[in-house]
Formats: structure tokens, sequence, C-alpha cells
């Protein structure tokens, strides 16, 4: 199946792995490295998750009102207060998990035909608008950016960062098997093939 909103819905399965692969490295750490002080655009690995998580909250509230005809959330700054929500690596992952099953749903529902309509998302002054295939490219790129800050900030610890680049290849397949049965995947789930 070769349609754009299908590559959407892998890409939100990617995240979804990504993530959990992620936080499963990490929560392996002591609390006190994950919240040492590293260098990164936020100044530890607690702090950097905690960013990838509101920040998901926010566009994904944003998506599922328009959906529903609704109109932007109207505090929409409750997403990042306090800016840090989850206080340990455990929580943070079942959070995550659960706001990547909310993605990984609203992309299922998704067609080639809706995609370029523009969603309202609540912004200081004007509402941010944009189209679906675009914020969705930008919840992807976000999480990848500071994803990646988080595996670097992982080499500093005694915890090996996860490899995190096997997800599109067919050959790869046997490489991400154990991740997906424990997230309840298959491969023909998400490549229809």
């Amino acid at each position: 199946m070769n349609t754009l909103s299908h590559y959407l819905l892998t890409q939100a399965y990617n995240n979804a792995w990504s993530n959990h692969r992620l936080l499963r490295a990490c929560n392996e750490l002591g609390q006190e490295d994950f919240e040492a002080p590293r260098t990164g655009f936020f100044p530890s690995i607690k702090a950097t998750l905690n960013h990838i998580l509101t920040v998901d909250w926010f566009y994904i509230d944003g998506l599922e009102r328009d959906w529903r005809g609704e109109p932007p959330h109207p505090d929409y700054g409750s997403f990042f207060r306090p800016s840090e929500p989850m206080a340990t690596c455990a929580e943070l992952w079942r959070e995550q998990a659960a706001s990547d099953r909310k993605l990984i749903a609203y992309c299922a529902q998704l067609s080639d035909d809706v995609l370029n309509h523009v969603v309202s998302i609540g912004r200081e002054g004007a509402p941010q608008r944009d189209t679906r295939v675009r914020l969705l490219a930008h919840v992807f790129q976000h999480q990848i950016h500071h994803r990646g800050q988080v595996h670097n900030m992982l080499s500093g610890t005694p915890v090996k960062p996860p490899q995190l680049d096997e997800f599109f290849a067919q050959g790869e397949a046997p490489l991400r098997a154990q991740d997906f049965a424990e997230l309840g995947w298959t491969e023909t789930q998400i490549w229809h093939s």
C-alpha cells in the first residue's frame, strides 16, 4: 500500500517503537543518572523526555479536537504546566506509550484525501493553522530530534544507547521482532504485506 496516509501511519509506529526502545534503556538508569545535568537542548535526560511527552500531548490534543470538529484547546499552556510532569522514567515510559498509542490510532483513521485539511491549534495570539500532513511531519521530526539528544546523553551513562534505525528495512525485521512482540504488533499489521 503506497499512500501518504499509510506512510504517516508507519511513521507513527516507528515513533512508538523508537520511544519504546529508548525508554526501556533509560529505565535502566538510576534516578540520579536520569536527573543528572547533561549537555543538550534541555539540561537532563528527564527534562528532555518530559519535553517530548508534553509536546506530544499538545499536538495530539489539537489534532484529535480538530478531527472531532471541536475548537482548539482553551488553555493550551496547560500541557506544559509543569514542564516536567513525570518524576521517574517508569512514569514517562507509561505515559509516552499511551500518547504513542493515541498517535497511531489517529494516523490509522487517515486517508490521503483528508491530509490537506487545515487544523487550528491554540497558540499565544492567533491559532497555529497548518495541514494535517505538515503537523504530523512536525511531530515526528520533533521526536526524532529530541530522541537523538537523549540517545547522545545516554552515552555518558553506564547504559548503552539502543539502536534506533532498524524500522523500515524489510531484511532487519528479526532485529525488531522482540520489540514488536512486547508492543503487540506484527509486520503485517504495519506494512499490510
